[in-house]
């Protein structure tokens, strides 16, 4: 399991993981309820099993209530050797900006030292721009961002407080 101490400076670690890419197919289905299609359910498992080979499980999983990425955050839970209720879904999360996601950082308990959130664009891209001071163009489908604290307490997260780690998407290691 991931070493979340740098020296002796405990580290809160966030992971921003985008929803796989999602089905268009059915018009008559809400924004909501899209699922994932065939390439997202190839990538999203091809990512949880990457993330999990880097022994980078976070502690905790927390999900927009939004069927493409609560379906994302299924499969990487089960790559990571939780079930589906320990999934988290916070209704927030779909449709928030990056002022609410910061607030959803803020109010994390502090006894997990790394949380993963599932959600969208563009608020995703935003967050962990403005969180890591970087310049990431696009989140793609189902890429996954580690940002690193050197806090002691979520409540210490803010803007160009974080350390980018990784950014990791399906075609950066296949053809998905």
């Amino acid at each position: 399991i991931l070493n979340y101490y740098q020296g002796n400076i405990l580290l809160k670690s966030l992971f921003l993981t985008r929803h796989a890419k999602s089905s268009w197919n059915h018009t008559s289905l809400s924004d909501i309820d899209r699922p994932l299609n065939d390439r997202g359910k190839k990538a999203a498992p091809f990512m949880g099993e990457l993330i999990f080979n880097k022994k980078d499980i976070p502690k905790i999983l927390i999900s927009s209530p939004a069927n493409r990425a609560f379906s994302t955050a299924k499969v990487f839970a089960e790559k990571f050797g939780y079930i589906e209720n320990d999934i988290i879904v916070n209704n927030t999360i779909y449709g928030a900006g990056p002022y609410q996601l910061l607030d959803i950082v803020k109010e994390q308990d502090n006894s997990y030292d790394s949380i993963m959130l599932f959600g969208h664009n563009p608020t995703f891209t935003n967050f962990a721009n403005m969180l890591s001071n970087e310049n990431i163009f696009n989140v793609v489908t189902c890429g996954v961002i580690r940002i690193d604290f050197n806090i002691q307490d979520w409540m210490e997260v803010d803007y160009g407080s974080g350390e980018l780690i990784y950014y990791e998407y399906p075609k950066k290691h296949s053809k998905l």
